[in-house]
């Protein structure tokens, strides 16, 4: 008997090393059906049986079955789940407890226990919670799939679901950190300037509450100009290795959301303490930099300081005035100083376009609600000259720290930014080819070269060049080297001139000290903590989108209803749809084929190549700015769909 059991073990392991196998990733879909897509780019179908055995996400190994052209998988093997832990809503039925996973292409119930410290009574139908898989079908020995709930997030009649769920579906802290209230000002062994008398000012948002940078600017004789930057000093109170300094290494940066701020450091601090209020006198870390009249950066100076602002200032207040429009006005010792803030900006602005590389402004658009987190309206706030100012300023400063670390310390916290990683740049510069744009692999991967290309490319003002070519570009990461960055058209870029929100600010300010009290530098930061920091600015970003997303949704779901039609923007194709932008206030849609045309068929879509043909002539592309017309504002998927309304 047990040799024919191993004879039968082995004819099975025969079959199985002779069956054609894939390896992938499951995408699920709304209809029962998915695809199994692989790192090549190649996608096969998943029947609806054998996407019972699977949820979206998970890395499997499956069989492929062929039946002449047409080919499928049938999922065999999990390499990695896709949800390990998820938000989920709870379903009760007949006594028993389950779970609806809370993502567009799943809506059948999960079966579910609930964690022993909760009280299985408490929780609600539709009640949302944290959810973690425990046998999953795939796995040895395991039958089905089953989760246990891990934590009630909101009960489903609160009002705080969008921001609440949003932070527990990307693992952040609910609230601000809470370590007291008792922060004395610290000895470091610095000795600090007395600038309280220099009339200094902040320029930020009206209801900004965390300023941490003030500015002082001078004509110089001569020509030129010098800047200086003081920087709110939050290592001035925190030491390293103290409690609240741990948690904002753990934290990384503040969660700026719409209607909601989760502060990296205590309350206390980010908000009172270390912010610049008017009239109120801040330890600093301050840059004094000399900006010639071209625009170049000259010789610059880092010290601790004691500053004052003397006038918090608003940013459209400040761009109407200088465009002599409003009725508010600066005194005469600030008003000298904008304007002079001004002619710097200028001549800043076209330096680095010419010798580095600038970024096209785009609107930010600002969410108003009322206390219940409703959308009273959408605000979109053009990138003016005030906000060019401040920009300009902390690019000046920040380039100052890159050189001053990568000269004195030789390590830090740089943001690196390449263009094109390695394994992408051929196939970028085969693009290129195609679009009869011969460049040579050096002018993807060498900064000097990419410039040059990146403005040759910028003067085409081609939208359907830009968004293709994006889909070969890498990231901005967080390096404990310098390195250059690509985006900005710089050798090298450290942050310093946010401490209060930014815990690389931090590190760098601590290094910065370092060096002024002629102090060994410590050894450089690890890969973890320069990983979790990149991570952790991805998750903030997501969790951003996603609130803005569900207060899009119930914010147009009336335009929807009465088909209202907007001026967007194509930003994706996928072999389903576009996906478009619109412009009046930054929401996102999603047109599928089939609202394109009443017959499917028709619709032929080039994903890979952004372009959209219906009847065999070209109609859209990436890029394009066409009219759409909303047909849905569906809240349990936080998306908005809508339709050509040519």
């Amino acid at each position: 008997m047990l040799q024919n059991n191993s004879a039968l073990a082995q004819l099975k392991q025969q079959i199985r090393d002779n069956t054609p196998r894939v390896e992938g990733v499951i995408k699920a879909t709304d209809r029962g059906f998915g695809f199994l897509e692989t790192d090549d780019g190649d996608s096969y179908f998943v029947p609806p049986p054998a996407m019972k055995q699977v949820l979206h996400g998970d890395r499997v190994e499956a069989i492929l079955h062929e039946e002449g052209e047409k080919k499928s998988v049938e999922p065999d093997t999990l390499i990695e789940s896709g949800m390990e832990r998820f938000i989920a809503r709870v379903k009760k039925r007949d006594g028993r407890l389950s779970v609806i996973p809370d993502h567009p292409s799943m809506n059948a119930p999960l079966k579910a226990r609930v964690k022993r410290s909760l009280d299985e009574a408490s929780l609600g139908e539709g009640d949302w919670v944290v959810v973690r898989l425990v046998r999953h079908p795939l796995k040895p020995e395991d039958r089905g799939f089953f989760t246990q709930i891990d934590e009630l997030v909101a009960k489903t009649d609160n009002p705080a679901v969008p921001w609440r769920v949003t932070l527990a579906r990307h693992a952040l802290e609910q609230e601000c950190p809470d370590a007291g209230d008792d922060w004395p000002l610290r000895d470091e062994g610095l000795e600090r300037e007395n600038l309280t008398a220099e009339p200094f000012f902040t320029i930020d948002g009206e209801k900004t509450r965390d300023m941490d940078d003030a500015l002082r600017v001078e004509r110089r004789e001569g020509g030129g100009w010098t800047l200086n930057v003081a920087i709110a000093d939050p290592t001035a109170y925190v030491e390293e290795g103290h409690a609240a300094d741990l948690e904002a290494r753990t934290r990384a940066f503040t969660v700026y959301l719409p209607g909601q701020n989760v502060t990296m450091l205590p309350e206390a601090l980010a908000d009172d303490l270390c912010s610049l209020w008017e009239d109120r006198d801040r330890p600093v870390l301050a840059c004094a930099l000399n900006i010639e009249a071209d625009g170049s950066l000259g010789e610059y100076r880092f010290f601790a300081a004691t500053a004052r602002s003397h006038a918090k200032l608003v940013y459209d207040n400040v761009s109407d005035w200088l465009e002599g429009q409003g009725d508010w006005a600066p005194s005469e010792a600030i008003g000298e100083q904008l304007e002079a803030l001004r002619e710097l900006t200028e001549a800043r602005a076209d330096w680095r376009a010419k010798h580095a590389l600038v970024f096209k402004d785009r609107p930010d658009y600002v969410f108003d609600l009322d206390e219940a987190g409703n959308v009273l309206g959408i605000r979109t706030e053009e990138r003016r000259i005030a906000n060019r100012m401040i920009e300009e300023s902390m690019i000046a400063a920040n380039a100052c720290c890159a050189d001053l670390l990568s000269q004195h310390v030789g390590h830090g916290i740089f943001n690196v930014h390449r263009a094109f990683e390695a394994d992408k740049a051929e196939a970028a510069q085969e693009f290129l080819a195609g679009q009869e744009i011969q460049v040579e692999l050096e002018a993807l991967t060498e900064l000097p070269r990419y410039r040059e290309l990146k403005r040759e490319l910028e003067g085409r003002e081609d939208a359907w060049l830009d968004a293709r070519l994006r889909r070969f570009q890498g990231f901005t990461n967080m390096s404990a080297q310098p390195g250059p960055h690509f985006g900005l058209g710089l050798d090298a870029y450290a942050t310093w001139t946010s401490p209060i929100r930014k815990y690389g600010d931090m590190v760098n300010h601590r290094l910065i000290k370092r060096v002024l009290k002629g102090e060994q530098a410590p050894a450089e930061a690890s890969q973890a903590l320069t990983e979790q920091l990149t991570e952790r600015r991805r998750l903030n970003r997501l969790a951003e989108r996603d609130v803005k997303d569900w207060l899009y949704v119930r914010y147009l779901t009336p335009s929807a209803e009465a088909n209202e039609s907007f001026e967007a923007e194509i930003i994706a194709i996928n072999r389903g749809g576009m996906r478009v932008r619109l412009t009046a206030n930054g929401a996102t849609a999603f047109i599928p084929a089939p609202l394109m045309h009443s017959d499917r068929d028709k619709v032929a879509i080039d994903d890979k190549d952004g372009r959209i043909q219906i009847e065999g002539v070209e109609r859209y592309k990436l890029g394009d700015v066409i009219r759409v017309a909303l047909t849905e504002a569906r809240e349990e998927t936080r998306s908005l769909v809508g339709r050509p309304a040519e």
